[in-house]
């Protein structure tokens, strides 16, 4: 399952904002085994290359990835039309781990395409209220034109679902800021919280801080990182944080383990 994709057809492709699709793929005969939110696929367009993506939906046998055009193989992908192919290898990497949270807070801090790989968790916790405490989604991007799942977003917030940008644009009528603003609006126990923070690096140092200084213990923090991957086995070293392989001890890790490489400039 990891060396050799298989054929997964395209059965959707929509734009979801700027520069960015999301697009729907199932298999065409054989499926992989089941992918858990925070995890990754080496998805192949065909005759360019394979890039990792995390997974941003899981429905049954069908899977969604959004994808921003950046580079040869992931502009091929948002090209791809409804009813083409694509390989796909996975699934890899660690996930959230939303059912280790049971019974605590929910808090998702999201930046940019960082909210595409929260999306699978956000879903299962609104499916399954029960298990858990309060759910706050913060999502932040540059421009409202950058915001993911518009649509989706109005109904995540459990109690609080929070957006913001960085640069209003005509219209725009929400906050405007880094979305560690929008903490204070938020409702729930540090202590008794577990958070899942994805976004840019320095975005992600930032929110981590700012949890901590307000008592979230760092090993309930889990950040999303992102590394250069190429293999998705843990043989290549690309994607290399100190002892870490990101593409098979992460890309979730808990902060209190992350922190220290972070610091190191050279990492």
């Amino acid at each position: 399952m990891t060396a050799v994709p298989l054929p997964y057809r395209v059965t959707a492709n929509r734009p979801e904002s700027a520069g960015t699709r999301t697009i729907s793929l199932q298999p065409v005969a054989e499926a992989l085994p089941a992918f858990a939110p925070g995890r990754f696929a080496m998805l192949y367009a065909f005759g360019v290359g394979d890039i990792p993506v995390s997974v941003a939906g899981i429905d049954g046998g069908v899977l969604t990835h959004t994808i921003r055009a950046v580079g040869a193989t992931s502009r091929a992908l948002c090209a791809v039309r409804p009813g083409t192919q694509v390989g796909v290898r996975g699934p890899f990497g660690t996930g959230w781990d939303l059912p280790a949270a049971a019974g605590r807070d929910l808090l998702v801090v999201a930046g940019g395409i960082g909210l595409a790989p929260l999306r699978p968790l956000v879903r299962a916790a609104l499916s399954a209220p029960g298990d858990h405490g309060r759910l706050n989604v913060l999502a932040g991007a540059r421009t409202p034109a950058d915001l993911l799942y518009r649509s989706e977003l109005k109904g995540w917030g459990l109690p609080y679902c929070g957006v913001t940008v960085d640069r209003a644009g005509p219209g725009w009528t929400g906050n405007v800021g880094v979305v560690t603003t929008l903490l204070d609006q938020a409702a729930f126990t540090p202590h008794e919280t577990t958070a899942f923070v994805c976004g840019p690096e320095v975005m992600i140092r930032a929110t981590a801080r700012e949890l901590l200084h307000r008592g979230v213990p760092a090993h309930h923090i889990r950040i999303s990182l992102e590394r250069n991957m190429h293999c998705a086995t843990g043989h290549c070293g690309h994607c290399q944080l100190g002892p870490l392989l990101l593409c098979r001890d992460g890309p979730v890790v808990t902060y209190d383990r992350a922190e220290p490489l972070l610091a190191v400039r050279e990492l």
